[in-house]
């Protein structure tokens, strides 16, 4: 890997791990420590690396950086007991009290532990994405501002409003009691799943950077599974969901930038090893007896990750939206649920039941109102075309609606 490259691909991969250590070192009272120490261990090696080249095991030179100027923190910040120089024995102790543990279990430990930390109820949820975003995944305050379609002043303000708020509550950065752990995996959770849909749904200019979102929500599932306290049914529902999403990532997305509906998508661009790695997760979530939105979406997910388009396949889905209503209502799964009605018992009662969902500023509304009357009455389907083109928010939305109206 080139000079110019190592150095941004080493941040992100150890910027995380470093900020995650020290934090739970320090603790969140000195979380601003914790990034300067880290960044600055990055400048270090830019400098030294940009005279001398990079050394032969890259990641061990800025752990053991970082454990310096760790180190040289604490020992300037401690307030001893007394000022009487210790004993030798003591100074022993005192040494043993600066250490810094960047062996990989104390780096995986940290990481879960600053998981449950950044998802305390206390905060919320767009700040828990952006916290995990910066302290857990490695992006820069530029990236996340350009993941957020905002600016960097207002990241900086809703992450330090998060952090003050840590500090208010007295968060600690350690596992939860199992009884808590179940209390707080639902946001942790919920925090993985939007970080996952702002990369997958998003229509961005970076598509770089949107996989990067989906990937990194995909590693914090596998760091939840990797744990025997957080290997629970939903968190496999969950990671089993993300991995058939994310299987149909290079389908939805044109050589143009625009957007490939499902009934459009060449399935020779999905990733079957995806789809595979979605059925195991979905098969080891089937314990238990607990149901949660995770497997029903999962489940929902796998039969969409199937070739054939017949009325099973599509009967199995408008089930598996029956039951999902039931345990948590909400207007798009009521929407996709009505595209899945027309697909199993015609587009008539589809119409039927979608208009008693009035969702009067939703563009995707108008849009599926829209392909229901094509066909049928090509008046009101480029009347809702159209409301939709208006309510659309991206280039890449209204560029799909124009080509639909173009077609009628």
């Amino acid at each position: 890997m080139a000079q110019q490259e190592l150095i941004p691909h080493l941040f992100r991969l150890e910027y995380r791990k470093i900020v995650s250590v020290l934090c739970r070192r320090f603790g969140f009272e000195q979380i601003e420590i914790a990034e300067d120490i880290a960044s600055d261990t990055f400048a270090t090696a830019a400098q030294t690396w940009g005279l001398n080249g990079a050394p032969a095991n890259p990641a061990a030179w800025l752990y053991a950086v970082a454990k310096n100027k760790a180190k040289n923190h604490l020992q300037r910040n401690t307030v001893f007991e007394t000022k009487v120089a210790p004993e030798v024995k003591h100074k022993t102790t005192e040494l043993h009290k600066y250490e810094i543990d960047l062996s990989p279990q104390n780096i995986t430990d940290s990481q879960l532990q600053m998981m449950f930390a950044i998802c305390h109820p206390s905060i919320p949820p767009e700040a828990q994405i952006g916290l995990s975003l910066r302290i857990l995944c490695g992006f820069g305050i530029d990236e996340i501002a350009d993941a957020f379609l905002t600016n960097k002043e207002t990241i900086n303000k809703r992450l330090f409003r998060a952090k003050e708020k840590l500090r208010e509550e007295h968060v600690k950065i350690e596992y939860p009691t199992p009884a808590e752990i179940d209390r707080r995996l639902e946001n942790v959770l919920t925090t993985i799943y939007l970080l996952f849909n702002e990369g997958y749904y998003s229509v961005h200019k970076n598509e770089v950077l949107r996989k990067d979102l989906c990937f990194e929500a995909i590693r914090l599932g596998e760091m939840l599974i990797g744990n025997k306290t957080t290997d629970k049914p939903q968190v496999n529902a969950l990671l089993s969901l993300m991995y058939f999403q994310a299987s149909r990532f290079d389908a939805r997305i044109s050589k143009n930038g625009e957007i490939v509906l499902y009934d459009d998508q060449d399935t020779r661009l999905w990733n079957y090893d995806m789809i595979t790695k979605g059925g195991y997760f979905l098969h080891r979530s089937a314990t238990g007896g607990s149901l949660s939105k995770y497997h029903l979406e999962a489940s929902i997910a796998y039969w969409s990750t199937r070739k054939e388009d017949t009325t099973e396949k599509w009967e199995n889905i408008l089930q598996l939206y029956n039951r999902y209503l039931q345990l948590e209502y909400s207007p798009i799964a009521a929407l996709n649920r009505t595209y899945a009605l027309a697909k199993a018992r015609g587009r008539q009662e589809a119409i039927i039941e979608a208009e008693k969902l009035k969702l009067e500023n939703n563009q995707f509304y108008f849009a599926l109102l829209g392909e229901l009357y094509t066909g049928i009455d090509t008046s009101r389907a480029k009347q809702h075309f159209k409301k939709a083109f208006s309510l659309a928010k991206t280039q890449a939305d209204k560029q799909v609606l124009q080509n639909k109206m173009d077609m009628l």
